[in-house]
């Protein structure tokens, strides 16, 4: 009876969970055929087997609870070919990224029934013809960006009717006809279309053939000396009255507000334009007056403050919409040290946008403040919610954690890898990191990011950071890479899983290490993983947590040399290259470890190598 009961109880199974068995049959097929229509010179599709009816094994591709693909990630894999309109059939992907690859071909006008759609990124490949229309189908869709393509014709005007579009690139292709203006998009909606010679109207380089000029020509008048007496000398010595009464006119309210700063204190604000700075590029941001920025939070009140950084507060805001954001202020004394932030912020972060990254909304800029506006992020920063939540908030699960690790692993390979110049964070902690509506990560704070040309191997600078993050590299040389930032994202790993500040003095009441890092290569030596674990974790899996320890430590060796770039990491993390990459460094390291202390045991079920090096080294600053 045993053998017959075995198809017995699979057809039962098929009968009693037929719709999740077809759902998996057609999303496993469909990226098959997009296997079956891409070159993969380095295997990246290896794991792709048609024989499984379920793709949620694959490496690459993501899957929710209900075992649907809401994710495939395929950036910078090498891979060439074409797209396949069975990609439509993924009803519940939410992100599509095939950017920096060597696709070639039409983009599916398919792609426009992924009403699931938050993020395309199909830039850096070889895509020809026209966008497809049908992608204004797509109301969930937030990134938007296409550049670096060869598509031509027009921009269809539907994709104005994406409300929730926050990124359009379409610059350096070969698009053509009239652009949209920028006013049919949201307000706040970074847009490019640079680099496309053919394309004409408001938000082109020029003007579209029949239509005026963008701006009427200055009036050039003519080169003739009037003689004394003459009407023309009348008027001249009219002009020259009303440009010095205006002289004086704009003069007395400067004269008078230095009198003023003199007197008054600098609590208060006095909102004057401010001199445009040509050294930064501002690109779609939106521009607000301070006295909007006074309103919104009810004049900097310290009931609104969310936090406070080396540069200044950061302040709860509401905007006439409605809308809540999170001011910026720098501090009201005038360093050199804020100004550059200042410059540096608004440069880098309009031009570094991705999912994971805190998107620039608008700036202030006047001769007394500097302010930057972001979107407020209601759940606010990963060490609050691990270590400052209110009794109402329960405590992060373990899948937000997960995701935590790996979206901002996501944004600092963005960063590292994806951005020209390259941008170096230099101050990656939990507290820097925050959650969206989703709780999604969200890596913010870039006031000590610094731009990196590729020709350079590091910046030499004034050290800073937080304790307890710094490489030890940089706090000995002052020279920071990235992999510097795969340090702190390191430390950060052991944050999120043991729920602890990477520095605390209160761990000295136990004796313990007041470094995150050596209290917990000290656990791993007794073998007491089960206590490194945040205790308000009410169920994890002991070997993922395994897996991400891994990760961190290989992030946290003492040689920067030896650490993963972030885009590594991120594969490790997504099931590729981790258990290899481990084996590796043991071997090398059990070599090392025989040579200085050969009568060790191993520990924690591997070779006790990860303490070889003095803690010092591998723990920065004490």
């Amino acid at each position: 009876m045993a053998p017959a009961a075995a198809p017995w109880l699979l057809c039962m199974i098929v009968l009693l969970h037929p719709i999740a068995r077809i759902l998996a049959n057609v999303e496993g097929d469909a990226l098959n055929s997009l296997k079956t229509n891409l070159h993969d010179p380095s295997n990246v599709l290896q794991s792709w087997d048609p024989t499984l009816v379920n793709p949620c094994t694959w490496f690459h591709v993501t899957c929710n609870n209900d075992n649907n693909v809401i994710r495939v990630d395929l950036g910078n894999a090498a891979l060439s070919g074409s797209l396949v309109p069975q990609l439509g059939l993924l009803k519940s992907l939410q992100y599509l990224e095939l950017y920096s690859n060597n696709i070639s071909g039409e983009i599916p006008i398919e792609l426009g029934n992924l009403s699931s759609l938050v993020s395309l990124d199909l830039y850096l490949n070889k895509f020809t013809g026209p966008i497809p229309g049908t992608l204004e189908k797509l109301a969930k869709l937030r990134f938007l960006r296409l550049n670096n393509n060869s598509l031509s014709g027009p921009i269809p005007m539907s994709l104005t009717n994406i409300t929730t579009l926050q990124v359009l690139d379409l610059s350096n292709n070969g698009l053509s006809g009239v652009v949209p203006s920028n006013g049919s998009f949201s307000l706040f909606t970074p847009i490019s279309f640079s680099n496309n010679p053919l394309l004409c109207g408001p938000g082109a380089a020029k003007p579209c053939p029949g239509s005026p000029p963008f701006s009427p020509p200055p009036l050039v008048p003519q080169a003739t000396v009037p003689s004394p007496g003459s009407s023309a000398s009348s008027t001249g010595a009219i002009a020259g009255g009303v440009a010095a009464g205006a002289a004086l006119l704009f003069a007395a309210p400067a004269i008078g507000f230095a009198w003023w700063r003199r007197r008054k204190p600098q609590e208060n604000f006095f909102d004057v334009p401010a001199e445009e700075d040509p050294e930064v590029h501002l690109g779609q941001l939106k521009r607000f007056s301070l006295r909007e920025l006074q309103v919104a939070t009810d004049s900097f009140s310290n009931k609104n403050i969310l936090g406070r950084g080396g540069f200044g507060k950061v302040y709860k805001g509401r905007l006439a919409d409605g809308s809540l954001v999170a001011v910026k202020r720098l501090k009201e004394e005038r360093t050199p040290g804020g100004e550059l932030q200042f410059q540096t912020e608004v440069e880098m972060i309009s031009m570094a946008v991705h999912r994971n990254l805190l998107r620039l909304r608008g700036f202030c800029m006047t001769p007394t403040e500097r302010l930057l506006v972001y979107p407020y992020m209601k759940n606010g920063s990963v060490a609050s919610r691990l270590r400052e939540r209110s009794s109402t908030e329960p405590p992060l699960d373990w899948s937000t954690r997960k995701g935590v690790a790996l979206g901002s692993a996501r944004g600092l390979s963005y960063l590292h890898d994806h951005c020209d110049p390259k941008i170096i964070h230099r101050d990656v902690k939990a507290a820097n990191i925050l959650l969206d509506e989703e709780f999604e990560a969200v890596v913010g704070d870039f006031g000590l990011a610094k731009l990196m040309d590729y020709k350079d191997t590091h910046v030499t600078t004034a050290v800073r950071g937080t304790i307890g993050h710094i490489a030890p590299e940089y706090l000995s040389t002052g020279k920071s890479s990235e992999k510097t930032d795969v340090f702190g994202y390191g430390i950060t790993l052991l944050e999120l899983i043991t729920g602890q500040r990477a520095f605390d003095l209160a761990r000295l009441a136990n004796d313990d290490d007041v470094m995150l890092l050596d209290w917990v290569k000290g656990l791993l030596k007794e073998k007491k993983l089960d206590m490194l674990v945040d205790p308000d974790l009410p169920s994890y899996l002991e070997a993922e947590v395994e897996q991400l320890i891994r990760v961190a430590l290989l992030c946290t060796q003492g040689s920067p040399t030896e650490r993963p770039k972030m885009s590594e990491v991120v594969r490790m993390q997504e099931g590729d290259g981790l258990a290899e990459r481990w084996e590796e460094w043991q071997r090398v390291e059990v070599r090392h470890e025989a040579e200085l202390a050969p009568h060790r045991n191993s520990e924690w079920n591997i070779e006790d190598s990860t303490y070889n090096l003095p803690a010092v080294e591998l723990s920065g600053p004490r």
